[in-house]
């Protein structure tokens, strides 16, 4: 092929790129928005990570020395950042999402449905799922509509908890004992390299004494 034809032909394999990725998020997140929110956060909060521990690693100034306690405590922080960030907004938007499917959480309509079909009985239950109903199709739009709108809800309030309650008390825990062996390691390592001040021998005392000697006695008397 030559470069003209691949030439050619670059904006057509992006565009064939770029529907392949819209139809890949519509599937996994067209009807699942708090799920995108939970991903696209983490994702946030990987790269912001992976900036910081990229910062200590291109820092010409800190020496290898300290990198190599510096680098695996940032990457310790990043886990704390990273993991509890996802499970407290996975684990909230889980939440909201079993309260719409047992019927707990539930519009007018919904409440009409469930004692239309005389379902009010099983609502709660942990097995109950509304929409696996056989006559569930009339209300599907509206039931979809409101579970994606408490997903949405449940996930933003998920890493409200997490980024402003949740993570920073356990990065200012962890970071409280990182301070700690961090400061014990830097004593350690100038205890280790600290330049002691060079003795002198009996040999060079008795020279330094002798010349001393002559130089008080080399003086002219009158």
């Amino acid at each position: 092929m030559s470069i003209a034809n691949f030439m050619e032909n670059v904006p057509a394999k992006i565009a064939n790129q770029w529907s392949k990725f819209k139809v890949h998020m519509l599937k996994n997140y067209g009807e699942n928005p708090g799920k995108m929110l939970v991903h696209t956060g983490t994702l946030g909060w990987i790269l912001s990570s992976l900036a910081q521990v990229g910062a200590v690693v291109f820092n010409d100034k800190i020496s290898p020395e300290q990198k190599s306690f510096l680098i695996p405590q940032e990457v310790a922080d990043a886990a704390v950042n990273i993991l509890s960030f996802y499970l407290v907004t996975n684990s909230m938007k889980n939440v909201g999402a079993k309260l719409v499917s047992t019927g707990k959480l539930r519009t007018r309509r919904i409440r009409n449905f469930l004692e239309k079909n005389e379902l009010m009985g099983k609502v709660g239950k942990r097995d109950f799922n509304i929409a696996d109903q056989e006559n569930f199709a009339p209300i599907a739009d509206h039931y979809k509509a409101f579970k994606n709108g408490v997903d949405v809800v449940t996930s933003t309030i998920g890493s409200i908890i997490s980024c402003n309650i949740l993570t920073p008390v356990l990065r200012n825990e962890y970071a409280s004992r990182r301070q700690k062996k961090t400061l014990a390691h830097m004593q350690e390592y100038q205890m280790k390299n600290i330049q002691h001040p060079k003795g002198i021998s009996i040999a060079d005392y008795q020279k330094l004494a002798s010349l001393k000697y002559s130089a008080n006695n080399s003086g002219l008397k009158i």
